[in-house]
């Protein structure tokens, strides 16, 4: 495996944060940062599949409340690609199941010896609570409905790879966005670099506020359709919703689902994702999930690029000043 000095990665000047709560706060020059590096990094592993020594001795601990496949499993091979290692928590089998506080558990964690705790949590501000009660960096992998930034950023990665750059493009972000952490930092996310973002899914599932903030937002997809270079279709998340926010799920794959005959009124060149689980025959149709189009399982693997140049970037930032995290409420629209 080789060091940092071996393979000529500098690290830059002007990053000084120790924890990745969200994108909303970030500056385009951060997001820049975390996308170079993560491009940088999944070239030198040779597409996330060969290790480095990047982060020999370093812990990282994944510390989650809520059930996860893809990103609790990428960030264990993105810390194993560098060199550290990872320690699995479950809070079913924990003491937290006794009655120890989230607070409580974190820190006896931490006192393992960890320089990483990965969280996700079902209560929007966890993350941001644990930044301020941890010494160690603290990763936002997903706080309830308010923001997942690794997802933001691997699905930035992705278009950037494609395409070249963000600037400029349109890119339409399609289902319940009134649930998903996923939805809120590509929001952030893609406006700061230059995007134009699209907000579009049933009047219930898309709060009015997206356009007093100043983003479009639209109720009809095939209305939209032929002015979107990148589609991310995001899945409906029943298991967060109180009442079904429409008659059918028949009735809302025809007007929102992407299927064959939506890809022919498409733009030649038009990106399809999907941040996953998908729900074949929902929120897309097989032939497009498995088409030439679909960018879904490059998404996947730039999980692992964008985690990687995450846990780097924070394990060293120099800046003591961003130990904390301001004690400023959370809010999500």
């Amino acid at each position: 495996m080789s060091t940092a000095d071996e393979i000529d990665l500098a690290f830059p000047e002007n990053w000084h944060r120790r924890h990745l709560l969200d994108l909303e706060s970030l500056s385009a020059d951060e997001i820049q940062i975390l996308l170079d590096t993560a491009q940088k990094l999944k070239e030198l592993t040779g597409g996330c599949r060969n290790k480095l020594s990047l982060l020999a001795g370093k812990t990282l601990a994944n510390l989650f409340f809520e059930n996860s496949t893809r990103t609790r499993n990428s960030f264990s091979l993105a810390a194993k690609r560098l060199g550290a290692d990872t320690v699995e928590f479950s809070s079913g089998g924990s003491s937290v199941a006794k009655g120890e506080t989230f607070v409580d558990t974190a820190k006896t964690i931490e006192a393992m010896g960890v320089d990483w705790v990965c969280t996700r949590h079902v209560t929007p501000g966890t993350p941001h609570l644990l930044a301020r009660e941890l010494r160690c960096c603290v990763i936002n992998a997903g706080d309830g409905p308010h923001e997942h930034p690794t997802q933001g950023l691997l699905d930035m990665l992705t278009i950037r790879q494609h395409r070249g750059r963000l600037d400029g493009l349109t890119v339409a972000l399609v289902g319940d966005i009134s649930h998903s952490r996923t939805a809120r930092s590509n929001i952030w996310g893609l406006s700061k670099l230059g995007a134009h973002v699209i907000i579009c899914g049933p009047p219930t599932l898309v709060s009015p506020r997206w356009q007093e903030l100043g983003f479009e937002v639209a109720h009809n997809l095939d209305a939209i359709l032929h002015r979107c270079d990148v589609l991310n279709l995001l899945r409906i998340q029943f298991e967060r919703q109180k009442a079904r926010p429409f008659p059918s799920v028949h009735e809302y794959a025809a007007l929102y689902a992407m299927n064959g005959a939506r890809m022919r009124r498409a733009k030649d060149d038009i990106l399809i994702m999907a941040p996953g689980p998908i729900n074949r025959g929902v929120e897309i149709t097989p032939e497009v999930a498995d088409g030439p189009h679909s960018v879904i399982l490059e998404q996947v693997t730039n999980g692992i690029a964008v985690r990687m140049a995450a846990l780097w970037l924070l394990s060293g930032a120099k800046d003591a000043s961003n130990s904390t995290t301001p004690a400023e409420p959370i809010h999500y629209v």
